[in-house]
């Protein structure tokens, strides 16, 4: 296991830590699909398990020997671990390792859609199989912290599977990893087209479509919830504007959570903890 102490922040192979953005590790050069990073000791395990492959570890000194064991076992030990004192690393990457260490990581091609929905792609978490039942569609939800706690209810509560829109964040963006706590490193996903492509598809792999949005003829979560579909595609909009038009247009029905004192709505992150805990009961 090549344990390398950080002694030049020039040194063209730190370059993936070097104040990089989502943006421009999406778009490194000399990878297949890009790059995302990893952030603590639990991340790293998850990314290692979803079998993610590792391209440099950068760890505090305290860190090491952790660093050095999750990569080992995971049949990784050739993987450099870069080291060194907290103010160097933060010199480097312009934060402070708070968790311990931050690995660089291959993206890996995302599955197709059709695959996750028949449940041939989600062999890395879920119930996968013909145990696909309930999905979650998140539409342009902007903000990377909403997108992980989305991600990270779904895990806790049950998805089988997440679809992104094209105006949705990225999932691999460090913060939305960071709040998931990994696990949108676990819960199976990809992105998906416009409802014109992607409301057939539900359709034709037997996926009932709930969308969450105020309608007047939206029925109550605890209505829906006595009798819901054996397979849901369950639908969350955009943070302030809400669903778009089409994705309401394309649903089987819309939902909304029964709300008190004058409130009607919750953050989206919110919202999709408590529909996800309702339809998976």
């Amino acid at each position: 296991m090549p344990v390398i102490p950080v002694a030049e922040l020039g040194d063209p192979r730190l370059a993936d830590y070097a104040h990089a953005t989502d943006v421009a590790l999406k778009k490194a050069r000399g990878t297949e699909h890009g790059l995302y990073l990893a952030e603590s000791l639990l991340v790293l395990q998850r990314a290692l398990r979803a079998g993610h492959v590792p391209r440099s570890v950068l760890a505090l000194g305290s860190s090491e020997e952790e660093a050095v064991a999750a990569l080992a076992e995971a049949g990784h030990p050739e993987v450099p671990v870069f080291v060194g004192p907290g103010e160097l690393l933060a010199e480097l990457t312009g934060y402070l390792l708070h968790r311990g260490l931050i690995a660089s990581m291959n993206r890996p091609a995302l599955p197709d859609a059709a695959a996750l929905l028949t449940g041939e792609g989600t062999g890395s978490g879920g119930t996968g199989g013909t145990g696909t039942r309930r999905i979650v569609v998140i539409e342009n939800v902007v903000d990377p912290t909403n997108v992980g706690a989305i991600f990270r209810s779904a895990g806790a509560i049950g998805a089988d599977a997440v679809l992104v829109t094209p105006r949705c964040s990225d999932p691999f963006y460090r913060r939305a990893i960071r709040v998931s706590m990994g696990t949108v490193l676990q819960v199976p996903w990809t992105r998906v087209g416009e409802w014109h492509e992607l409301a057939p598809l539900l359709a034709e792999h037997g996926f009932h479509t709930a969308a969450l949005a105020l309608t007047p003829d939206a029925v109550s979560l605890r209505e829906f919830e006595r009798r819901v579909p054996e397979r849901v595609a369950l639908v969350l909009g955009a943070e302030g504007e809400g669903l778009s038009p089409e994705a309401i247009a394309a649903a089987d029905t819309v939902v909304q959570i029964p709300m008190l004192h004058g409130i009607d709505s919750l953050n989206v992150a919110a919202a999709s903890a408590v529909a996800m805990w309702a339809v998976s009961r």
